[in-house]
């Protein structure tokens, strides 16, 4: 793996070097965009809007439009912006993880460290994992200020970027059934089939199979096989009443056990 960010977690006084990698990747298919009447290569082209002209990546900057002019901004202005969050991963409260909406998590990233940063590394690792906390910190990346928690994953610190409160929609917008009654008999069987369908989590056991199906359809393609779609049609249970729903479900359950 190759460390995408390097700089160092601020713990209080202590610094601790690391290094971050990516800790996930894709699982779809690397498919290619195509003309449709000969197949070629769609490729994208960064074109200056005056000329018409193609720019080459060295001489593309980033700016700023401020009173109808650009100022123009590099690599070092952005440091020199606040150097200790683009190379400082600043921890500033302590929580539980449970008080954390799932609504806020984003991407999860390894942080490793750096030679001189195996002890007070292993240091906060452990105590994390002994108070069940997690750290909330800021850092810079890609010149955008980032919000996140440090949490243990076993050997591992796990950064899990996570969204600020200003970017989660608010659900009033949505119509919701806040004033629908739901008898105790239909919810003491829900929770019936719940207790049914409750195991312990094992993330092994879901695997993405929507891939492998369309890489044996491409295949079959390409051996010159037709491909009939299949209809899919939504078929409701015929029982109408919820608690005749519920029910059924339990008698699914109770047979595929059998």
């Amino acid at each position: 793996m190759r460390p995408i960010w390097t700089g160092a977690i601020g713990f209080g006084l202590v610094n601790i070097p690391v290094k971050m990698y990516s800790a996930t990747e894709t699982s779809n298919l690397d498919l290619d965009m195509l003309d449709k009447k000969d197949h070629a290569h769609i490729k994208y082209m960064r074109v200056n809007e005056n000329t018409g002209k193609e720019v080459d990546w060295e001489n593309i900057v980033k700016g700023y439009k401020y009173n109808d002019d650009y100022v123009v901004l590099d690599d070092k202005d952005f440091e020199a912006a606040s150097a200790k969050k683009t190379k400082t991963i600043e921890i500033s409260d302590f929580v539980k993880e449970e008080e954390i909406s799932s609504l806020y998590y984003e991407t999860p990233y390894y942080l490793e460290p750096d030679k001189s940063g195996t002890r007070p590394y292993k240091l906060l690792l452990d105590a994390l994992k002994k108070t069940k906390k997690v750290g909330v910190s800021t850092f810079v990346m890609r010149n955008k200020e980032a919000l996140a928690i440090l949490r243990p994953d076993k050997n591992v610190i796990v950064l899990n970027k996570i969204r600020f409160e200003q970017e989660i929609r608010n659900p009033e917008e949505l119509t919701l059934p806040n004033n629908t009654e739901v008898k105790p008999a239909e919810l003491k069987m829900a929770i019936t089939l719940i207790d049914q369908l409750t195991g312990k989590f094992d993330i092994s056991k879901y695997k993405d199979t929507y891939n492998g199906e369309l890489l044996k359809l491409i295949k079959a393609k390409a051996s010159g096989k037709k491909i009939k779609a299949p209809q899919m049609k939504v078929v409701h249970n015929k029982a109408k009443d919820l608690m005749d729903q519920l029910k059924a479900s339990l008698d699914v359950k109770r047979k595929k056990s059998a």
